[in-house]
């Protein structure tokens, strides 16, 4: 069954939108103004990113790296990371299993 999911407020200048989930695994779009953050967290899910659009700062353990369009990467379970947004955007994230805060 196709579920709809809202576009949510998550942040200054970032929605985020659920677009898939099963309790194993979720796919969600942040989009992102020029200048938005995805604030430095961590959390227990493994969560691969993919770039749709826009270009990124992104850190991963303190380890900085630009990533723009078709960029991909995995970001492991518990790894302090977040993003800085240098061109308008959308990040396309894959989290396992789902992450239940987002629903």
């Amino acid at each position: 069954m196709i579920k709809s999911f809202p576009i949510i407020q998550a942040d200054t200048g970032v929605t985020r939108q659920v677009l898939s989930d099963s309790p194993e695994l979720m796919i969600v779009a942040f989009t992102f103004d020029e200048g938005g953050e995805g604030k430095l967290h961590n959390h227990p899910h493994v969560q691969s990113t993919y770039v749709e659009s826009g270009e990124f700062m992104f850190s991963v353990d303190g380890v900085e790296t630009k990533v723009g369009p078709g960029d991909s990467f995995v970001i492991p379970t518990q790894a302090v990371h977040g993003c800085r947004c240098l061109s308008a955007g959308r990040l396309i994230d894959a989290f396992t299993p789902r992450r239940d805060d987002f629903l």
